[in-house]
């Protein structure tokens, strides 16, 4: 069997200390860059690489970042969000010889997870998810002095930079675009009213049918999920004038809402138009085609662990990140009143 290379034959390749290898794998500060090229090349030749728990000996570090999520892990893979944004995490952390510690867990036992992670040292630092009103994980990170990122910038104050994509805009264009097919009974079906960015696509909705003069014919309150659109989209079509477009927190929703409007003996998009916010995957492909908002969880991932790294790297007054906002995208669900496009 050939020997695995060992720091040893990394410091004699380059004719230099141990130690010396050492401070420049992890990136230590007194040696000349000339030195830390030789160290580096002469690592590649070999092909030796550090096993993360030597390093996390020898600075402290666990080469790890967290993020705890409250969902049926049965249901996660169907998830229109939090897939793509784990797969732009691991984008960024692959590079830099990282691992995402994933704790899925059930409701109202997030605090426990990221207690474990803080007493355990299994990670540097965490992504705060699903922020709340008033969310007490902020301060419960503060005191367990876990380093965070927050995804979406919460209602009060937080130490922690912001990487934030606003919904609102992607929300009001599609009723704005309802409203151009001269739709006037609309309806939503909301997220739950806890999670802030929920609120945020309640009010958008609101707000845009009140600058044109109008009320929302119902709001109802879903949980993302889609026996929660199903149930909604039920009440709604039971009402004595039901609505002509329905809106959706999210593509989960709205497809179930579309299946259930179509088991009821209705046509989408003549005699209901649908519309949902995520634009997952499945979108695209049902019949019809969902009019949904775009956003790009990939993104917001890779950028949420870009920034937490610079906060676990130690930099000071890591500032928010702003992403472009979320986008109409018309597909076939939706329609002119009278069903005539």
């Amino acid at each position: 069997m050939t020997k695995r290379p060992t720091i040893a034959d990394v410091a004699r390749r380059a004719g230099v200390s141990k130690g010396s290898v050492s401070f420049a794998l992890n990136g230590r500060p007194g040696l000349a860059q000339p030195t830390v090229d030789k160290i580096l090349a002469a690592a590649d030749e070999l092909g030796w690489r550090p096993s993360n728990r030597a390093r996390s000996l020898s600075v402290s570090k666990a080469f790890a970042l967290g993020l705890v999520i409250t969902r049926d892990p049965a249901v996660l893979s169907s998830d229109p969000f939090f897939p793509a944004f784990i797969a732009g995490v691991e984008s960024v952390l692959s590079t830099r010889g990282q691992a995402l510690v994933l704790q899925v867990v059930a409701d109202g036992s997030e605090a426990d997870g990221y207690q474990r992670l803080a007493q355990d040292a299994r990670v540097d630092g965490v992504f705060l998810s699903d922020l709340r009103h008033d969310d007490p994980r902020i301060d419960l990170l503060v005191e367990l002095g876990l380093p965070a990122v927050t995804l979406n910038r919460p209602d009060g104050d937080s130490p922690f930079p912001a990487v934030t994509l606003d919904d609102r805009p992607g929300t009001g264009a599609v009723v704005e675009h309802l409203l151009e097919l001269g739709h006037t009974r609309i309806a939503h079906v909301a997220g739950p009213p806890a999670f802030v960015h929920a609120t945020a696509r309640s009010t958008a909705f609101v707000e845009t049918l009140a600058a044109a003069g109008l009320e929302p014919l119902a709001v109802e309150t879903g949980d993302f999920t889609a026996a929660g659109g199903i149930e909604a989209t039920r009440r709604l079509l039971a009402l004595p004038e039901p609505p002509t477009a329905i809106v959706y927190a999210n593509d989960r929703m709205a497809i179930a809402g579309l299946g259930a409007a179509q088991a009821a003996g209705l046509t989408v998009p003549d005699d209901l138009s649908i519309a949902g916010f995520d634009d997952s995957e499945l979108a695209e492909y049902v019949h019809p085609g969902l009019t949904t908002v775009r956003a790009d969880p990939f993104r917001f991932g890779e950028t949420a662990a870009q920034t937490l790294n610079r906060v676990v790297d130690g930099e000071t007054d890591v500032p928010d990140v702003e992403l472009p906002p979320a986008e109409l995208v018309v597909r076939r669900s939706t329609a002119r009143l009278g069903g005539t496009r």
